[in-house]
């Protein structure tokens, strides 16, 4: 579908002269400048559409860099209907005459930049806006996206669903891994994060929950508007909205740090044990992983057929239904791996999951369970030819269909395991507690990783590591 808003003013467009035309005096300039066009001085060029992410190469968007989204959405589960108003502060990149934002389905109303009407057209999730004047390189705009309809629930190459879902009495928006432009227009991919301010309107008596700190909660005619910040730079796919009933609980912990959990009332005595462990495991995982890197935390618990998954969206994880210990530790633990120190593309995947699922295994080791060493030698146990778990290396999944499989999970956390063994747990500690402090409020890859390992642990051979565990194929060899 093509659609494009209102025609506006634009420069006459510019014919290449050659050089050696002669010219009256009093016509030079005006060569000048079109000689200069010609070559590229005067104009920009588009942003590229996509980012050749190896796994999902249309995701995000070339040229510039978001650095606030400001969101303005109103939605009711009745209709199902949602109006949005996305105003996106960025940075050029280049000389950018045109851009792209990616938007799956809904209806664009209206497009400005820096307040001026642009031009704009759709192809796919492409929307490409095209301002009223020319954007230098390092210029700061805003473009404003007023846009509505019924947002989309998206097919996972995995086969799960993402983007925009309905629950019993509301909806929940998902967006690992490109799920979240089924509600808002951005540059999703995980390489350009941003600050947030998310105001969701919904019917009076619902409530809608985000991330980061509630500001406000206002009613009015009928309907109540609440107001979320997030201040700490956020990639979009951990972006969340849920609209419905909740239970609502706020407390602080120890250190002043506000906890803010949601949780459906039918789950509400099903929750009540685990949730009251959060101030525990926080305190557990700043202690092994280092200060928290965000200024509140929480949870969103929803029932269980709500999702497939729980999510690790910033500061506020959701669970389909009452999480088990293990699954809290994990997504908690993702607020340090993931969501703070966030992947460069979807192939780093096994920094966020192996990360968070060995985070399980030290929390098991510390309270009572098999030591982590214990459980690496059970999984180890798998025959080699259970292709669930030796299929494939955690550095290298097949396609973006793999990206949350066991062997970026349970062989990723074997990867960390192996590093614990081969330079003992001073260093490992020190290992894991300085990538997250390095790269805090970032992104890193995995070569980024294996080259900190290594300047960490000077004298220390990691190669057979990196070969076997890492990136080679099949079950390793046993040392």
């Amino acid at each position: 579908m093509s659609s494009t808003s209102s025609m506006v003013s634009w420069r006459p467009t510019i014919t290449c002269v050659p050089r050696s035309v002669l010219v009256l005096p009093s016509a030079l300039l005006c060569l000048t400048l079109a000689l200069a066009a010609c070559d590229g001085g005067v104009h920009g060029t588009p942003g590229g559409a996509g980012l050749r992410d190896p796994y999902f190469p249309k995701a995000g968007n070339g040229g510039y860099d978001v650095s606030h989204y400001a969101l303005d959405i109103g939605y009711d589960p009745a209709t199902r209907r949602l109006t949005g108003t996305a105003v996106i502060t960025a940075r050029a990149g280049q000389d950018l005459s045109a851009f792209d934002l990616d938007l799956r389905g809904l209806h664009v109303d209206s497009v400005t930049v820096e307040g001026k009407e642009a031009r704009w057209n759709r192809a796919g999730q492409e929307l490409t806006v095209r301002p009223h004047d020319d954007l230098d390189k390092g210029e700061t705009f805003a473009t404003t996206v007023r846009y509505s309809g019924r947002p989309e629930t998206i097919t996972d190459p995995d086969g799960s669903k993402e983007g925009w879902l309905r629950t019993a009495d509301g909806a929940l928006g998902l967006g690992e891994p490109v799920g979240a432009m089924a509600w808002f227009p951005g540059n999703h991919h995980p390489s350009d994060k941003a600050s947030y301010d998310i105001t969701v309107t919904v019917p009076k008596g619902l409530q809608a929950v985000s991330n980061g700190e509630l500001k406000s909660e206002t009613t009015k005619n009928g309907r109540t508007a609440f107001v979320w910040h997030t201040a700490e730079p956020m990639a979009s796919y951990v972006a969340t909205v849920a609209v419905g009933h909740y239970t609502v609980t706020r407390s602080t912990l120890s250190d002043g740090l506000p906890v803010y959990t949601a949780v459906d009332p039918t789950q509400v005595q099903a929750s009540r044990a685990v949730l009251a462990k959060l101030p525990e495991i926080i305190e557990w995982e700043a202690y092994n992983f280092g200060p928290y890197p965000f200024s509140s935390t929480g949870a969103i618990v929803d029932r269980p057929a709500d999702a497939g998954y729980a999510l690790e969206t910033q500061t506020r994880p959701v669970f389909p239904g009452a999480p088990d210990t293990e699954t809290l530790v994990h997504e908690l633990a993702h607020q340090w791996y993931g969501d703070s120190v966030t992947p460069r593309t979807w192939r780093d995947m096994w920094l966020n999951e192996g990360f968070a699922t060995y985070a399980e295994w030290l929390w098991a080791e510390d309270h009572g369970g098999p030591s982590a060493q214990q459980t690496f030698d059970k999984t180890y146990a798998t025959p080699k030819d259970d292709a669930t778990l030796w299929g494939f290396p955690p550095a290298k999944p097949p396609s973006a269909a793999y990206i949350s499989e066991p062997p970026v999970y349970d062989r990723g956390a074997m990867v960390l395991q192996k590093i614990r063994q081969k330079v003992g747990d001073d260093t490992f500690y020190d290992i894991i507690q300085g990538w997250a402090a390095t790269h805090r409020h970032g992104n890193a890859d995995t070569a980024e990783f294996t080259a900190y390992v290594e300047k960490k642990a000077p004298g220390k051979d990691f190669s057979l590591i990196w070969k076997d565990w890492l990136y080679g194929d099949g079950k390793p060899p046993r040392p």
